[in-house]
């Protein structure tokens, strides 16, 4: 009688069992649950954003991927990982401080955190890297946060314009730039938000990571494909820019406008993905590389099939993994149980009842329109105009939350002026020792601004619960810090705007703004509180 050899674990595949398969429901469930504010502002974005409607695609492009290597994972025991409980407990701290102080990001990127950390506390690390990459394409769906968004759309906005600017005059085209204006002569083309490259950026970014990712090539060559997304968006978006602007100088606005506009939009992108593989094959080329293109991707339609195994077992739920799910669970179970936080919000006095007349100063009001008072979402606001007995005249805006959570805040005049077309020449800081908050020397950022032959000197600060600060980062920090430790996050952005008169000596308007925000700065005390 001869023996039977006995089964080795490179002689079987794993399944998961019944009792796994619950656990995934029921973690599917419960993260929807903890989840389910972050997720649908996430969802609303990829649906009302043009530059985030590809994040609907890459879960499914992630799981697509993931379903690759199924046949590949069959045949490993998921033995678990210790640190992926670490990241799962991490995950959560995130989600708790993102709840405390509800910032919408915290909670997309906390879920991001507990996924992998489950992952990793499944299967151990030699499966979780097989998967690794696919699991890190799904950070492409989180937009940004609004702070950096605004910043970054601002600066691509202004560069996108000057390159194109540049691209007219190739043309023999007499073009004058102001900020973000192109002023043609006979017509001026806004390069609004809207034609900042970041709707090309981001599906670019995203599809130059999955291609490095499928890119049978050394890594040097995979992050030269990815990386170079950026330069390619914002060099063919700024082309596009100067061929609308030819367009529109030789036939008319309606160049410009409507579905033309569209679809020179799509032709753009179209061609960014083109010079992408276009790049790949010239890397090829120059390193000797003489595959086609179509053999140099590893992605095959369906998982390679496992025909040689002849024996398949249930897996075991890893201790590991069962602890991760408890972190979950006990979590959730504290979520439900804890009463809800209800942010304060401070009496104060409305800016209706501003005083117009503040010392030397006599102001006579003035209202934002509709548009603007839509985009902002504030609580309150001020817009007055205050000349003294010497003529100057201070523009005085202040915008007011009574909460700044959840994409809610002040909006930086760094961010929204170049946007309008103004051109920031010098940006500081100075103090003001007469004007005092708290019984401390106010700080300012202090802007010299241009809008062609029109000039204007700014100050403006951040005024929030108690402190006057001028990073906009640091706003940031302390919305989120106040919001767990005060549960408060109510403040106010204040700008001051002169104008530049013919003659007029800069130093005489500093002293103009110097001595007005001295004048407002004890009665703003009753409409922001500290």
């Amino acid at each position: 009688m001869s023996a039977i050899p006995s089964l080795g674990e490179d002689d079987q595949t794993w399944r998961f069992g019944s009792l796994l398969w619950i656990i995934f429901g029921g973690m599917g469930l419960m993260l929807a649950f903890l989840f389910r504010d972050g997720l649908e502002k996430m969802y609303g974005t990829w649906i009302g954003a043009p530059e985030y409607s590809h994040g609907i695609l890459i879960p499914f492009i992630t799981t697509y991927l993931v379903w690759q290597r199924t046949d590949e994972l069959k045949r490993l025991r998921f033995k678990g990982n210790w640190a992926g409980v670490a990241c799962v407990a991490i995950g959560m701290a995130v989600f708790v401080a993102g709840e405390l102080s509800a910032i919408y990001t915290l909670g997309q990127y906390a879920f991001l955190i507990v996924l992998l950390g489950l992952m990793l506390s499944l299967m151990g690390m030699a499966p979780f890297r097989m998967i690794a990459v696919p699991l890190l394409i799904l950070a492409f769906m989180i937009p940004l946060p609004a702070f950096l968004y605004n910043n970054l759309s601002a600066k691509l906005q202004l560069l996108s314009s000057e390159i194109g600017v540049w691209v007219i005059r190739l043309f023999d085209i007499s073009v004058y730039l102001e900020g973000s204006v192109i002023d043609l002569g006979s017509f001026k083309l806004q390069v609004v938000e809207a034609c900042n490259g970041l709707r090309y950026l981001f599906p670019l970014m995203t599809l130059g990571f999955i291609v490095g990712y499928l890119y049978r090539a050394e890594f040097w060559k995979r992050a030269v494909v990815f990386l170079s997304t950026i330069p390619i968006t914002v060099l063919m978006n700024s082309f596009r820019i100067g061929v609308i602007g030819v367009l529109v100088n030789r036939w008319g606005q309606s160049m410009a406008e409507g579905f033309l506009h569209d679809f020179e939009g799509w032709v753009t992108f179209m061609t960014c993905f083109g010079v992408l593989f276009v790049e790949m094959w010239l890397l090829m080329r120059i390193t000797g590389d003489r595959r086609p293109l179509s053999t140099v991707f590893g992605l095959d339609a369906l998982p390679m099939s496992n025909s040689a195994s002849t024996s398949t077992r249930a897996r075991e739920i890893p201790k590991p993994f069962a602890l991760a799910v408890s972190v979950i669970t006990i979590t959730l179970i504290s979520s439900l149980v804890m009463p809800e936080r209800s942010e304060i919000a401070p009496q104060r006095t409305a800016f209706s009842e501003f005083p117009l007349a503040i010392r030397e100063w006599e102001g006579q009001g003035d209202t934002l329109e509709q548009i603007y008072v839509d985009a902002l979402k504030f609580t309150d606001y001020a817009l007055i105009n205050y000349k003294d007995s010497d003529d100057n005249v201070v523009n005085f805006y202040t915008a007011y939350y009574d909460s700044q959570r959840k994409g809610q805040s002040v909006h930086s005049p760094r961010s929204c002026l170049p946007g309008g077309g103004w051109e920031i020449q010098s940006l500081t800081q100075v103090a003001l020792p007469e004007a005092l908050v708290n019984g401390q020397p106010l700080q300012v950022n202090r802007a010299l601004i241009s809008y062609g032959e029109q000039k204007q000197l700014v100050y403006y600060w951040f005024q929030q619960r108690g402190r006057s600060i001028t990073n906009e980062y640091l706003v940031k920090w302390y919305i989120f810090w106040d919001a767990i430790t005060r549960n408060r996050t109510d403040g106010s952005l204040i700008r001051l705007t002169i104008s530049l008169r013919p003659n007029a000596k800069i130093a005489d308007l500093d002293n103009a703004l110097a001595r007005f925000a001295a004048a407002i700065s004890d009665p703003l005390n009753d409409y922001i509180p500290n």
